[in-house]
């Protein structure tokens, strides 16, 4: 089949379905300036301590990588990144009434921030725009703590416990809440259109969306710059730029 008849294909698929569940992953962000982990241009790859940072035991038991990790929470794009196409053509979605789930493996808030509705957006891997404490679960918007960083606290404690700080994002070695992510598969569940955005569809139990849904009976859409983990479960694989060809898939 041809690219265009591809695209067509999924283009119908999207339009005809009842209820739609979309997931999306760092691709989408990429061109609102926040980059991916372990791309070319990842986080990950440019600064190998970063990954450091992300990973809960070494957090919290070295007071040095809290340090660095604060710094690097100051320096964030994502405090300062905008929606682009991509995000708003989600929301577009959403006004057409038929969107069940926003289930997203990123961290920046961008859907909420191009208008979708909170209460559909499922963070599976939590917000950085908020900060917890490790002891007391203590929440706080991340900004407040940041400012604390600014005006000289390196490695600031809870307000409430004295217990550490932390972004409210799941780090690697830390449990998902099982709340969300039962949300999340129950979404899966329900739908008879599961469109993937930006995500290598490789970190689990995420990716464990796409076989369920397509086991459920759903129609499966991926969207993405390379080939994904769960390609072979798909009705209909879009490459290319996220950005550009998101919004043409929608409004087609």
């Amino acid at each position: 089949m041809s690219t265009d008849a591809i695209f067509g294909t999924a283009a119908s698929m999207i339009r005809e379905a009842r209820r739609v569940v979309v997931l999306t992953g760092a691709g989408i962000s990429t061109r609102s300036g926040i980059p991916d982990f372990r791309g070319p241009q990842g986080l990950w790859t440019l600064n190998p301590k970063a990954e450091k940072m992300s990973n809960i035991e070494h957090y919290i038991n070295d007071p040095e990588v809290r340090r660095l990790a604060w710094q690097s929470r100051l320096e964030s794009p994502a405090f300062h990144a905008a929606p682009n196409e991509a995000h708003r053509a989600l929301v577009a979605l959403e006004r057409r009434g038929n969107l069940g789930a926003l289930v997203t493996q990123n961290v920046d808030g961008l859907h909420q921030a191009a208008g979708s509705d909170p209460a559909l957006v499922v963070e599976v891997h939590g917000t950085l725009h908020w900060s917890r404490c490790w002891s007391c679960n203590d929440r706080r918007p991340m900004l407040e703590t940041l400012e604390r960083v600014t005006v000289g606290d390196p490695d600031p404690s809870c307000h409430i416990c004295g217990g550490i700080l932390k972004s409210d994002t799941i780090s690697f070695g830390q449990s998902l809440v099982p709340e969300v992510i039962e949300q999340a598969m129950n979404a899966s569940d329900a739908c008879d259109l599961l469109l993937a955005v930006g995500s290598s569809l490789a970190v689990y139990p995420v990716a464990n969306m796409v076989p369920r849904a397509k086991a459920a009976g759903s129609r499966i859409v991926i969207v993405n710059g390379e080939p994904t983990a769960m390609d072979r479960y798909a009705d209909a694989v879009i490459g290319g730029d996220i950005v550009e060809v998101l919004p043409r898939l929608i409004d087609a």
